[in-house]
């Protein structure tokens, strides 16, 4: 993969053992100013995703406490584990953290309403008999859904994923699902915003996706641009676009980093025209192509998320930033096999080691946040 000047020097910085921290904070400052109280000060929000088998672990509950204004749940919040089954809802995990959340003055991020492709929505759902109004039967199971979600979670939730991933990454088409085949696939995601409108007036509407700012990536930014007018020609209450921003070493393209940028900034300032707010939601580094050597991976990986962010933070309309992971060992790309490190070696793509400890991709994040222009 082709990097940056930055690149380079943290990767020969890192293989020649050389100091990653910044020089007021190599001996005198043991313990750095917390990223939340960073994101703070510039009119930032800064969170996490927990859930799960990590949110039992008190250290790392308490690291995130520490470091983190924002909690959203990995996977409580999704379809198919608040209505396995139709009709019967479980909020228990849900209210389990956002409880803890908010007796640590946590704000909280809601994820997801509708997560778009067929194979994430649960199975009864999938097979349900939509009848002979299938028009009406499948408004009413999203209006359903959707309000109860919203009602039991309140004021708790103050910005909601409402539809999550709907546009195919190698056409740029809108994926299709039981929804969409009865109601029309725009159709169908602006019904979604509508009812979460009606449902939480006070809540930040978002529709979220993956498009990154490699050259792997056009054609999926391009249909994100195309439902985003869409949506915005049908008067649709999206608020902003989610990016989830799983960066890092996907895209089997030559494309260098320098055009990269010059892509992904195009594609955020049409974005931005169209009026609409931007989110950091799912950030991680994904160092599958990076070497083997600790030092040499650890300042790579910090090298591709300090470039990121300083492009993507330059917005001033980005006032939320939420990692999708802290510590290595709790990141869903440690089992995730569509795009694995060739040696077969965990990754390393969190601020934070598995023993919870600060790698240099912190000192990448906080260097970005103090460095980002201030929010209004």
């Amino acid at each position: 993969m082709t990097m940056t000047r930055r690149s380079a020097l943290a990767l020969l910085a890192a293989a020649t053992g050389a100091s990653l921290l910044p020089l007021h904070m190599a001996h005198s400052d043991p313990v750095p100013e917390t990223l939340n109280a960073i994101a703070r000060r510039k009119g930032l929000r800064f969170g996490n995703a927990i859930g799960g088998r990590p949110f039992e672990d008190t250290a790392y509950r308490a690291l995130m406490a520490r470091e983190c204004g924002v909690i959203v749940a990995e996977n409580e919040t999704k379809w198919q584990a608040i209505q396995a089954r139709p009709g019967q809802f479980n909020f228990a995990a849900a209210d389990k953290v956002f409880a803890w959340a908010k007796s640590e003055g946590m704000q909280i991020r809601g994820h997801t309403l509708v997560w778009q492709p067929a194979k994430w929505l649960p199975q009864w759902v999938n097979e349900h008999d939509f009848g002979s109004q299938p028009v009406r039967e499948a408004e009413r199971l999203l209006r359903g859904h959707i309000t109860k979600v919203c009602g039991h979670f309140g004021k708790d939730i103050y910005s909601y994923d409402v539809v999550n991933e709907a546009v195919e990454p190698e056409s740029g088409g809108l994926r299709r699902n039981v929804f969409t085949e009865r109601l029309g696939a725009v159709e169908q995601i602006d019904l979604a915003f509508r009812i979460a409108r009606e449902q939480a007036p006070h809540a930040q509407l978002v529709y979220n996706d993956y498009m990154r700012w490699d050259a792997g990536s056009a054609k999926h930014r391009k249909g994100v641009l195309e439902l985003l007018r869409a949506l915005k020609a049908r008067g649709t209450p999206v608020h902003a676009l989610g990016l989830q921003s799983h960066i890092g070493s996907w895209d089997e393209s030559n494309t260098s980093n320098g055009e990269a940028m010059l892509e992904w900034r195009r594609f955020l300032d049409e974005v931005t025209a169209m009026d609409l707010d931007l989110l950091i939601t799912e950030f991680d580094v994904n160092d599958r192509k990076l070497p083997a050597a600790l030092p040499a991976r650890d300042a790579g990986v910090a090298a591709l998320a300090r470039d990121y962010l300083d492009v993507t933070l330059s917005y001033p309309r980005l006032r939320d930033f939420l990692l999708w992971g802290m510590a290595d060992h709790v990141s869903w790309l440690q089992s995730w096999d569509e795009a694995p490190r060739l040696d077969n070696l965990p990754m390393r793509p969190t601020p934070y080691s598995a023993t919870l400890q600060a790698k240099p991709l912190r000192q990448a994040i906080a260097a970005a946040l103090q460095t980002m222009p201030p929010r209004a």
